[in-house]
């Protein structure tokens, strides 16, 4: 029957080891939290598989000229927003590569709009951020029930799109619009269906690790150092110059001359530091290579040898 236990996902199920919970002192309460907490990060790593495969998917859609689309409502909702919208800052990625897509859309984004989780949406399959045959679009729900994710998934399927589900379930019914399925099975939670607690934190942690990867993958790391921003503010720059300070073996001054002469991108002070050669050469070099700087670095050797 509908809302019996059996037909629940597991982050909607009653957690036998917050039973009482009301009843517990401050210092039991917060240990049984932490204790449940723990469990995010095996359930990512019993994901990891899955993945590696999404990682994979999306690395190929970016070669082939698409963009990622993440779709959510609610708390999963925000928390593919903000790993969307940090991927700027640290490295140097919008829109035009990472689509974030909350149910209620900007105004969402501050406020919750319960209900607009229950329709699709709302963006015409021709709105410039809808996705097309060449994107990915990642669902992101715990329970694997959110109609807009659902719907989200299956008009990016009906237009040629890959697509991918994060769920706590895996029994998910958005799972058949997904082309791939990665479960986070963190089970219920401490409080029943609080779905910010423990499957927030493996939503994070999952969202985290494949665009972290993906970004490594694409070139915008030199070793584990962010190259792809640019300094736009005092903290990035600061970073930026300690970056090249410690990738090209030059002074903080020299450092700083470059990035100036480059208009603060970071890559483009780095290949031009590293190869000996212009800003404007190390932009060719960087464009010719997809934005890796060591492809750039090939290019431009091979061009000073050729």
């Amino acid at each position: 029957m509908p809302g019996h236990p059996s037909t629940l996902p597991p982050t909607e199920r009653r957690n036998p080891a917050s039973l009482g919970l009301d009843q517990l002192c401050t210092s039991e309460l917060l240990e049984l939290i932490n204790r449940e907490d723990a469990t995010a990060p095996a359930a990512v790593r019993a994901a990891l598989p899955q993945l590696t495969r999404l990682v994979d998917l999306a690395e190929r859609t970016l070669a082939d000229g698409g963009r990622i689309h993440y779709y959510g409502a609610g708390a999963g909702g925000r928390i593919a927003l903000n790993d969307a919208l940090e991927l700027g800052p640290t490295y140097g990625v919008g829109p035009e590569t990472v689509v974030p897509h909350l149910a209620g859309g900007v105004a969402a984004h501050s406020t919750a709009i319960e209900n607009a989780e229950d329709t699709g949406p709302v963006e015409a399959p021709d709105a410039p951020d809808a996705p097309v045959a060449d994107d990915l679009a990642i669902g992101v729900t715990a329970g694997g029930r959110t109609p807009y994710v659902i719907e989200a998934l299956r008009t990016a399927r009906a237009e040629g799109a890959a697509t991918a589900l994060l769920s706590g379930d895996p029994q998910a019914p958005a799972a058949a619009h997904a082309d791939l399925h990665i479960v986070l099975d963190t089970g219920p939670e401490v409080v029943t269906g609080s779905t910010r607690m423990k499957a927030g934190t493996a939503q994070k942690l999952a969202l985290n690790a494949f665009s972290t990867a993906l970004m490594v993958r694409t070139g915008r790391t030199w070793s584990n150092l962010m190259v792809a921003a640019s300094a736009r503010n005092a903290k990035l720059r600061a970073r930026a110059v300690r970056t090249l300070v410690t990738a090209c073996q030059v002074t903080p001054e020299r450092a700083e001359s470059c990035l100036d002469a480059c208009g603060g991108e970071t890559a483009t002070a780095l290949v031009t530091l590293l190869a000996g050669t212009t800003p404007e050469r190390a932009r060719v070099a960087l464009a010719h290579g997809g934005g890796r700087p060591f492809a750039a670095l090939a290019h431009v050797t091979r061009d000073a040898s050729g």
